[in-house]
């Protein structure tokens, strides 16, 4: 696990575009914390280290957003299910196994039906206006090589 103490929104950003450049195909993320403490800019900020040039935005009344980059991007946001059950409609184990990145805001809400190798980061609200505070972690063998990878540098 890492936890890392970020001052203000640029870098935030910068943690971002890093991990969505050391992103591949078949890869998750579930988001967890707060409310307005930046699950959604986080997810802009990988989607352009993926390369998306379209406007990220939150999924909130249409669940999932899909974005091409380098690979494809499913961006699901899951506050407002009642249950799991409700993404089973949705198919979302075609996004969750596919060749794309899945970013999962709320991912806590499906714990039990996310797939086990994942990275799991945390975005509490520091003490600071703009201060952000980022637990990573990571299940499974290419996880673990990303989560070193971001704590590095």
């Amino acid at each position: 696990m890492v936890k890392i103490v970020l001052e203000g929104l640029k870098e935030t950003e910068k943690l971002g575009e890093k991990l969505g450049s050391l992103l591949e195909g078949g890869d998750l993320i579930s988001l967890t914390g707060d409310l307005g403490a930046g699950k959604t800019t986080l997810t802009k900020s990988i989607g352009i280290g993926l390369g998306v040039s379209d406007y990220i935005t939150s999924p909130t009344f249409t669940l999932i957003n899909e974005y091409k980059g380098r690979f494809w991007l499913y961006h699901f946001d899951v506050y407002r299910l009642e249950d799991e059950e409700d993404l089973l409609d949705l198919g979302y184990e075609d996004y969750f196994y596919s060749n794309g990145v899945t970013i999962v805001e709320w991912g806590d809400k499906i714990e039990d039906i996310l797939p086990r190798n994942r990275i799991d980061i945390n975005i509490e609200k520091g003490k600071k206006l703009d201060e952000r505070i980022i637990t990573i972690s990571g299940q499974g063998e290419r996880y673990e090589k990303i989560v070193k990878e971001l704590n590095i540098n």
